[in-house]
């Protein structure tokens, strides 16, 4: 019995056979030509679990024929680190392989700048957090950072065909795949485990001709496989609850999907991230507090931790559930940026401009604008738009306690413009 699972012996070697990420392995993509030239920089790859962040870091390595370390920031430290670094000295062109960089502290990220900077070693970092916090701005400056995106069906449906077609063990079995649902639905979009659910299920029904449909690949996961994975499909379905509990104004609702992703070891700055995003997209001007509540929520679960931080957590999530709600902000943004990409770089009025220097006053740049502190109650109409886009309006407060004062205010001051 083979003991190397099939995702393992899958990898691909080369980045003409992987699937999926087209836009880091095209012919003409940036990635491919530094591959191929073996000038490859120091990376991070930032993307999903399972959709190829440890095959390409492998696919370099076998590409460029260099000296290959790997270390995962969930077991090693500083002193793993600087015995990479210390062998690298005697060597050329090293890759250092850390996965889930974002887990490493500000310490074990530090220990690796200087080698960076100095191409003692050559870093590729694998991360499912965005890279922008979990990842040192110093460090962060001396790595390209690409963005893998989530596999489709097409790409998943294609991981089991080539499974099928080209696996030592698996192409000897007479395999009839009648339905895929399950199988992609339970692996939530993660190639690795896909595949290694594809071979559990193919062990599991142990016959010939092995016939693989949704049933039976749900009773099969039922009892062999730990369906609650905080990177797969719980992970996604669960969040989405929680969201929509939320922004459904059901606090009890909230807090049991809360419950939920905290008893199965969600990471507590990723439930406290998305409750900054929820205060300002479904709450917004309807109770600004809710954003000032979420924010300090964040902060404080990086202090607390587990256990303590549930109770925070709770505290917020009770809050902007219990609160009104307007998705406002959110739609003007939407429509601000929809026109922008429309109509491109429209002229600023020169009423508007900055002025700093004699030329731009000599060419009426600033002329004619009007100070808003000179006039009654800091105010004064004049136009802030483009003149091909004026009087088009972007934000309509929703109809709540506070964003209806909001209205109230715009009305008086713009006497009908917008339509207020």
């Amino acid at each position: 019995m083979n003991q190397t699972p099939l995702a393992e012996r899958m990898r691909p070697n080369r980045l003409e056979d992987l699937i999926g990420q087209e836009h880091l392995s095209a012919p003409n993509s940036f990635l491919h030509k530094a591959i191929k030239s073996g000038n490859v920089p120091s990376l991070i790859l930032w993307g999903p679990p399972g959709v190829g962040k440890t095959t390409i870091a492998n696919i370099i390595a076998n590409e460029i024929k260099a000296p290959f370390y790997t270390l995962s920031a969930i077991s090693s430290g500083v002193k793993d680190i600087r015995e990479v670094i210390d062998k690298a000295k005697f060597q050329m062109g090293v890759v250092l392989f850390i996965d889930e960089i974002h887990r490493f502290n500000k310490s074990q990220q530090d220990a690796l700048l200087g080698a960076v900077e100095k191409g003692v070693i050559r870093l590729i970092g694998a991360t499912t957090e965005n890279p922008s916090f979990e990842v040192n701005a110093a460090l962060l400056s001396r790595c390209q950072v690409f963005t893998l995106n989530s596999l489709g069906k097409t790409e998943l449906e294609a991981m089991i065909h080539q499974a099928l077609e080209k696996d030592i063990f698996l192409k000897k079995k007479k395999v009839e795949l009648k339905e895929t649902e399950a199988l992609l639905r339970l692996s939530g979009g993660d190639g690795r485990k896909l595949l290694n659910l594809l071979e559990i299920v193919i062990d599991g029904i142990n016959e010939d001709p092995c016939v693989i449909e949704n049933k039976i690949v749900i009773e099969i996961a039922q009892q062999k496989v730990a369906l609650y994975d905080k990177s797969g499909e719980q992970h996604y379905d669960i969040i989405s609850a929680f969201i929509k509990s939320i922004r459904g104004s059901d606090p009890n609702a909230a807090v049991y999907w809360l419950a939920r992703m905290i008893e199965g070891g969600e990471d507590v700055k990723f439930i406290a991230r998305r409750l900054v995003i929820l205060a300002s997209e479904d709450i917004g001007n309807a109770n600004p507090n809710a954003l000032l509540l979420a924010t300090n929520c964040f902060e404080a679960v990086k202090i607390i931790g587990y256990p303590e931080s549930r109770i925070i957590l709770s505290q917020c999530v009770t809050y902007l559930a219990s609160s009104a709600k307007s998705n406002a902000s959110y739609m003007a943004i939407n429509k601000a940026q929809e026109l922008v990409r429309e109509k491109g770089d429209l002229s600023v009025p020169l009423h508007l401009r900055n002025a700093p220097t004699k030329l731009m006053k000599d060419l009426d740049y600033g002329k004619g604008y009007k100070y808003a502190h000179d006039y009654e109650n800091n105010f004064v109409s004049q136009e802030f738009l483009p003149d091909e886009i004026k009087n088009l309006k972007f934000y309509e407060p929703g109809n709540n306690a506070r964003e209806n004062e909001l209205r109230r205010f715009l009305k008086d001051r713009w006497k009908g413009k917008y339509g207020y």
